[in-house]
């Protein structure tokens, strides 16, 4: 990744000597972000794959939004088309964040010892800002809420939120915090058999977490027959799914932390990964308390 190319569109290594950049293998320490190498190749250090990414997440939002618009007696779309478009959405998603990650990040990684100090700020404050775009996309969906509640409240008939289920999902998730962060701090302390357990355990709760979500979904949609497109539905599923979403993510993030884990990839001087991954989790779970504090109390308040 960003290497001069000459007129064939082969790599040039004078200019890669001239211009500092390295292929992260020599030992100079030497890094060409945000990827080692080009995808499409000769496209010097652009990337397509934020690019995927991106389109993919659109394809999953407008998925869902023609689900929701085939739906009842009177559909305005087909039945066949919004399926195909959530999957290839999702599916082109989870593409494009795999190749990002891992060409950006995983890649190299697997390959040489923790980053320069420089290296390794650059990645925690990349995570920095992906979690104020999360801030405002998160923002977003509590300002319709807001906005819905200046009204004549409640809107209808409320489902019953603020059940046992919810209060023990919230305690195993804010658990899930206090074991992620004893165990970031066994791997810095050296503790290799504390960080493998605890982070294991992690991934277990985060699990738990989205069964008892999907089981609460089942309970408000089957059973009581929440409406998903109703004033106070709209906005609940809405902020909801879209922490559903990110919690899986996170589930998917710690598990490929705890098999590189298990493979010895971290160290006391190299966890950088457990660093970053370990800022996400901690923002879902504030986030988390946010949603208790404002839908499930707030709605009855």
């Amino acid at each position: 990744m960003g290497s001069a190319v000459d007129a064939e569109g082969e790599p040039n290594a004078q200019g890669d000597r001239e211009h500092g950049h390295g292929d992260g293998h020599d030992g100079d320490g030497g890094h060409d972000p945000p990827a080692p190498e080009d995808w499409p190749r000769g496209f010097g250090e652009a990337s397509w794959w934020p690019l995927v990414t991106a389109v993919g997440i659109a394809g999953l939002y407008f998925g869902v939004a023609l689900v929701l618009l085939a739906r009842g007696d009177d559909p305005l779309v087909g039945r066949r088309l919004p399926p195909v478009v959530l999957v290839g959405g999702t599916a082109l998603f989870l593409a494009g964040l795999y190749g990002w990650t891992y060409h950006g990040f995983v890649r190299s990684y697997w390959e040489r010892a923790e980053p320069a100090v420089g290296e390794a700020i650059d990645l925690r404050w990349g995570m920095v800002l992906f979690l104020a775009t999360d801030v405002m996309t998160f923002s977003a969906g509590f300002v319709y809420y807001f906005f819905v509640r200046t009204g004549s409240w409640p809107p209808g008939e409320l489902p019953p939120l603020l059940s046992s289920l919810v209060l023990v999902n919230t305690a195993v998730l804010i658990a899930s915090s206090v074991t992620l962060h004893i165990a970031h701090e066994g791997i810095r302390d050296g503790h290799r058999r504390r960080f493998l357990a605890l982070l294991g355990l992690t991934v277990l709760l985060g699990l738990v977490f989205v069964g008892g979500q999907l089981l609460e979904y089942y309970e408000l949609l089957v059973v009581e027959g929440t409406g998903v497109t109703d004033v106070f539905g709209s906005a609940f599923f809405a902020l909801t799914g879209l922490h559903g979403l990110h919690v899986g993510l996170g589930v998917a993030l710690l598990s490929i932390v705890f098999v590189r884990a298990l493979a010895g990839q971290f160290s006391t001087e190299r966890h950088t990964a457990v660093s970053t991954v370990s800022m996400y989790w901690h923002f879902v779970d504030l986030v988390w308390v946010i949603l208790v504090a404002t839908l499930y109390v707030g709605s009855v308040a």
